[in-house]
């Protein structure tokens, strides 16, 4: 099903899909009246899905590597990287704490797409020495806990465990 012979992939009839965003923009078009607005169509949403992708991806998932996934497989964390990453990731948080001084969310005024696609990389940084980027930025601190608040990311957590 994924031609790179990766996770995830998505079957739903004749339509294949694979990559993440990919499967997560379809399921959000098809069930929107189902729940949440995660798609608004807005150009601005857009933006801020390259954003996270672009920018924020990058560098948070480096940092989960470093700090949560080589020390579960016995391996050594490079403080190096760590150190290059918090930069990088540094420079993304200044723009996310400018840009929600203007909205409750990064793609807008709802909760969307783009404040999905942070929750792992944030989940993951909050239990390592990254939290204090995340803490010493107050609306980007207040982001973080309403959307890792949210009973649907309470689920995914929960199922996580068993």
């Amino acid at each position: 099903m994924q031609p790179f012979g990766q996770v995830p992939a998505y079957q739903e009839g004749d339509l294949t899909l694979f990559e993440s965003r990919a499967i997560t923009d379809h399921i959000a078009q098809k069930f929107a009246s189902k729940g949440a607005q995660l798609v608004t169509g807005e150009a601005e949403m857009k933006v801020w899905l390259q954003v996270e992708i672009n920018h924020f991806e990058p560098a948070s998932s480096q940092l989960g590597w470093e700090q949560v996934f080589k020390p579960m497989f016995g391996m050594t964390t490079d403080p190096a990287a760590v150190e290059a990453n918090e930069a990088k990731l540094t420079k993304v948080l200044d723009v996310y704490e400018a840009r929600l001084s203007k909205s409750k969310y990064l793609g807008g005024d709802q909760f969307t797409l783009v404040d999905l696609h942070h929750l792992p990389n944030l989940q993951c940084l909050i239990g390592t020495p990254t939290k204090k980027l995340l803490d010493s930025r107050p609306k980007v601190s207040a982001w973080i806990a309403d959307i890792t608040g949210r009973p649907a990311w309470a689920k995914v957590l929960a199922m996580q465990k068993h």
